[in-house]
Order: C-alpha cells, then sequence, then structure tokens
C-alpha cells in the first residue's frame, strides 16, 4: 500500500473525530508508517502541551493503519492492549508518530509506536496487541 492508499482509507476505518484530526501519512514500508499530526487547542491541556488522551488516539490510529498496510488492505480488529509511557511533553504545532508492526500473526498482532514532538525528540512510547478478526 502506498501513503496515499492508506490515506484514502481513514474516514472508512475510522470514527469522524479521527478523521478530523487531520492526520498525514508520510510514509509506508514493510515494518510499518509514519504519520504527522496537528497538535491542535483541541488536545492541549492547561499545562500548555498535548493531553495524553490525544497521544494514545493517535499511537492507536497509526498502528491500525500499520497493520493494514503489512496485511494488505484494513481487515477488522480490536485494541486488545495499548500501554503507553510518556516521555516528554509535545508542544510546537504538530507531533510525528512512527508505527511498527512487531508480528502479525493469524489471529494476534503485535506492535510498537514513538511519538516525536516537532523536534524529533521521542516524546511517548506505546505498544500495543490487537486481535485480528
Amino acid at each position: 500500500m502506498t501513503p496515499q492508499d492508506l490515506q484514502d482509507s481513514i474516514p472508512a476505518i475510522f470514527a469522524p473525530w479521527i478523521t478530523a484530526m487531520d492526520i498525514e501519512v508520510l510514509t509506508v514500508d514493510p515494518d510499518g508508517i509514519s504519520l504527522r499530526v496537528p497538535v491542535r487547542r483541541e488536545y492541549v491541556h492547561v499545562g500548555g502541551v498535548m493531553c495524553g488522551q490525544a497521544a494514545m488516539a493517535m499511537a492507536d490510529t497509526a498502528m491500525v493503519l500499520a497493520l493494514a498496510a503489512r496485511l494488505g488492505g484494513f481487515r477488522p480488529m480490536t485494541t486488545v492492549q495499548l500501554q503507553t509511557s510518556f516521555l516528554r511533553p509535545v508542544s510546537g504545532d504538530h507531533c510525528i508518530v512512527k508505527a511498527r508492526v512487531l508480528r502479525a500473526g493469524k489471529t494476534m498482532a503485535f506492535g510498537s509506536i514513538d511519538i516525536e514532538d516537532h523536534e524529533g525528540r521521542l516524546a511517548a512510547q506505546a505498544t500495543t496487541t490487537y486481535a485480528l478478526l
């Protein structure tokens, strides 16, 4: 799949509020994908940095897209586990989300996601497990 293929699939796969995040698919390769996501005012809490809930939504979305790329198209799946470690605050106008498929079996898939701030510094790291339906 190409970045444009994944970009075009976003409205068909995700809820409208995820589509409204204006995610941009930057790269797709055999191991994973990278996304550029604006850090909007709605994602920032009183501390002036992006809230964890927005980061986790970005991580989960990125891994679903990475799995779709690995599997040759979207396949129904559900998140079994999403564990996120927050390493530094995310500020600035955007972040980069890199999702890597660690293993995709017949019924389960595992992945790793890095979220970098606008300066390219690692800000959050997540691991995920999905049940493939």
